[in-house]
């Protein structure tokens, strides 16, 4: 099991950015693909973005590519989630996650199920 710790939400106006944080720890890090999923209000869990174990396969929704970029440093066990020209649908909780399988052949999932370790979220919220 992996504990994530997630930082760098707030408060934040239509157009502007933020760098969210989700810190590893508790195993392999390195090992396991790493996902940003958010819960806007009253709606369920959505895919953000995906990163794949080695860092080198990315996926992002339709609705943020361009937008926003996920990133990993392996050596901080640490995954980042850049955003920017944020957009009042873009508020939400949003969640890091680790993958359950390590060194997944097919590179990111975008699947809650395939995601065993989550963190307690961060709160991001755009103002028109």
């Amino acid at each position: 099991q992996v504990q994530l710790v997630e930082s760098g939400g707030g408060l934040v106006q239509a157009g502007g950015s933020l760098r969210l944080s989700c810190a590893a720890s508790g195993r392999t890090f390195s090992s396991y693909g790493m996902a940003w999923f958010r819960q806007p209000p009253g709606k369920a869990y959505e895919f953000v973005a995906g990163i794949s174990w080695g860092g080198g396969t990315t996926f992002y929704t339709d609705s943020v590519k361009g937008r926003f970029t996920i990133s990993r440093d392996n050596a901080k066990n640490t995954v980042y989630l850049l955003m920017n020209s944020l957009k009042p649908e873009d508020t939400a909780v949003y969640y890091c996650a680790a993958d359950r399988s390590q060194y997944r052949v097919s590179g990111v999932s975008t699947t809650t199920s395939d995601f065993g370790s989550w963190g307690q979220g961060t709160q991001v919220t755009v103002s028109s």
